[in-house]
């Protein structure tokens, strides 16, 4: 089921910090238009460390709705509380998602056999898929490739989001599961190397601002068109890089916003608008792109 270009979708907010559910709507069909494979509701980019429970929940089923069964929906069901993601996990099994996205804990630093006592517990308090996500950049802790394959082990844990950039981290942790495991790349600087190296998928940010280049790159990297992959990834380089020169997701969401997709860029704190110079950068990738 789960296969090609995800994208990390953003959560649109008004000024006054409510969710836009306009742009929300538009922001779904925008992707089932341009051939998105599937869509992450409330990940990191959807500012899941910043909305509360019935926000997040209500997020979800809303693209679940939205999204009426035309592509899968993951939900972002992380916490660096393992009680606090198995009760996000058991109030969203019955929203009609088809998967949930679950973060390396945050903040506590958790041993590896801590990540595998986490990750059991979730994956056992439901039916649903559940893929982990590897990102120490910003949780600081290190899913190693051993840690990945004992997951690998439970029936309900079917792959990993790996955001390291380390396409040798990729090589070593594939050796180590059985077959069927799947890898999203979540670096998408790296996503089409990782995708021509035999990846399952990105999970993209990129992909919130060219949905239809990034579904075109990854069905060229899924038939083994190394060559056309690469060409069309060749063109967003430098959106790839300009997305990230702020913490995601103040980029992307300033990007939809002079693209005219959401009707505000507005982040919750203590996420801020971008610097000017930031804006800038990224305005005149987007006019290069002729999205603006």
């Amino acid at each position: 089921m789960f296969k090609g270009s995800y994208v990390a979708l953003v959560t649109p907010m008004h000024a006054d910090g409510k969710v836009d559910q306009r742009s929300l709507e538009a922001l779904v069909k925008f992707h089932i238009d341009n051939g998105t494979h599937g869509i992450v509701a409330v990940g990191t980019t959807g500012e899941s460390a910043t909305l509360p429970f019935n926000e997040h929940i209500d997020v979800v089923k809303d693209v679940v709705k939205l999204v009426d069964k035309k592509i899968p929906v993951m939900a972002g069901s992380g916490a660096n509380s393992t009680a606090e993601a198995i009760f996000l996990s058991e109030q969203m099994a019955d929203t009609g998602v088809d998967g949930f996205l679950s973060v390396v804990p945050y903040y506590n630093k958790p041993q590896q056999a801590g990540m595998v006592a986490h990750f059991e517990a979730i994956a056992d308090a439901t039916d649903i898929p559940l893929m982990l996500y590897n990102v120490p950049g910003r949780t600081v802790a290190d899913m190693l490739p051993d840690t990945v394959a004992q997951l690998a082990e439970h029936k309900n844990i079917v792959g990993i989001k790996d955001a390291t950039g380390d396409l040798q981290r990729y090589a070593t942790t594939k050796a180590l599961v059985p077959d069927d495991f799947l890898f999203f790349s979540g670096d998408d600087e790296t996503g089409c190397n990782f995708m021509c190296e035999g990846g399952d998928g990105v999970i993209s940010v990129t992909a919130n601002v060219v949905p239809q280049a990034m579904s075109k790159m990854c069905n060229a990297a899924l038939k083994g068109d190394v060559e056309a992959a690469q060409m069309i990834n060749k063109d967003i380089t430098e959106l790839h890089r300009q997305l990230f020169i702020e913490p995601n997701p103040v980029m992307p969401k300033w990007a939809l916003y002079k693209m005219g997709l959401i009707e505000d860029a507005f982040l919750r704190l203590p996420m801020v608008l971008p610097e000017l110079n930031s804006k800038n950068a990224i305005e005149e990738v987007l006019s290069a792109l002729k999205l603006i």
